[in-house]
């Protein structure tokens, strides 16, 4: 298991043990706890992860699709090593971006993690933009028994997104409801399961490993989109063009950088000069709040979430206590 790993914990602090409001789902109190944040980017996920950690003696395990690839830093968001600030940090920096690393890998990858914490007494702390990730890892949802169909996946390359999001609307209106249409790789996964079951199939629940408490965490919409601006100018000024011309010259093909997410997708056309910097920007931001919108439709179905608003720690250190105290029956 390759982990980047920033720092070491120091021992746990004694707390108080006066918090005993009752969160509002039930648990088997015999499993390992686990956390999870979730929320939409720019939503601040990633310092309330670490805050919380720091105080409770945490580590993190990211869920980031595109995070768990080496090189990919600037346009992913993520973690630097002081923002992470000494609180280690699992599953990054664990694929080359030509590889391709899937939700199963995923599972299997943070389940070792969340064994390793565990077993040194510490919090395991998922947090991420990836909610298919950690639904899987919750139980919440299982993949398709659809495999791989290399040849019927090479008939949809000569489609453009677009096209491809139109068969998904025809065939499967509630799957078209909820996949980014700017996702290449999910759109054609979607119509490889679509070809074989007719349908991309709502998923059962099954039983997860672990005792849960998910926090989402709640931002204004005009909040959210200044955060958006702001992360994305901040992002940009740091260096992320450059960022994306050194992967193109380490091998990383535009055509893959298209199936890699919205701002590599983006910078990539920028720099084949389809887009100017200022046209590469504005779209860039639109797109990223159209991908907002789209991941809280999906957080808010799902109704053990705990919403909490980011800037009352104090707030949510007390649910995290309530659930760190909860004990067996």
């Amino acid at each position: 298991m390759n982990n980047i790993i920033f720092g070491v914990q120091g021992p746990r602090e004694a707390r108080p043990l006066s918090y005993l409001n009752p969160l509002c789902y039930t648990r088997d109190m015999n499993k390992p706890k686990v956390m999870a944040i979730v929320g939409p980017t720019s939503s601040g996920k990633t310092s309330l992860s670490i805050d919380i950690a720091k105080k409770f003696r945490g580590e993190v395990i990211s869920a980031d699709s595109r995070q768990v690839y080496r090189g990919m830093d600037l346009g992913t968001g993520k973690v630097t090593k002081e923002e992470a600030d000494g609180i280690p940090h699992h599953l990054l920096d664990i694929a080359d971006p030509m590889e391709v690393y899937n939700a199963a890998m995923f599972e299997h990858d943070a389940k070792i993690s969340i064994a390793e914490i565990s077993k040194r007494g510490n919090l395991p702390i998922i947090t991420g933009g990836s909610s298919f990730y950690i639904d899987l890892l919750r139980g919440q949802l299982q993949s398709a028994p659809v495999p791989p169909n290399e040849e019927f996946r090479t008939g949809l390359e000569k489609f453009s997104n677009a096209e491809l999001f139109k068969k998904i609307a025809a065939a499967d209106p509630r799957r078209a409801e909820m996949i980014d249409p700017d996702n290449r790789h999910r759109l054609i996964r979607a119509l490889e399961i679509i070809n074989v079951l007719g349908v991309v199939p709502e998923s059962t629940k099954s039983e997860s490993d672990y005792n849960w408490l998910v926090l989402g965490v709640q931002v204004e919409k005009e909040k959210l989109h200044q955060n958006i601006h702001q992360r994305l100018e901040q992002r940009i000024n740091d260096g992320m063009i450059e960022e994306v011309k050194r992967l193109h010259s380490a091998g990383l093909t535009y055509e893959r950088m298209d199936k890699l997410g919205l701002e590599y997708r983006y910078v990539a056309k920028y720099l084949q000069n389809e887009l100017s910097l200022e046209e590469m920007t504005e779209q860039l931001e639109y797109k990223i709040k159209q991908y907002a919108k789209r991941q809280m439709t999906w957080l808010k179905k799902d109704k053990e979430i705990v919403w909490v608003a980011p800037e009352n720690r104090e707030a949510i250190f007390r649910l995290v206590i309530n659930f760190l105290q909860e004990q067996p029956s």
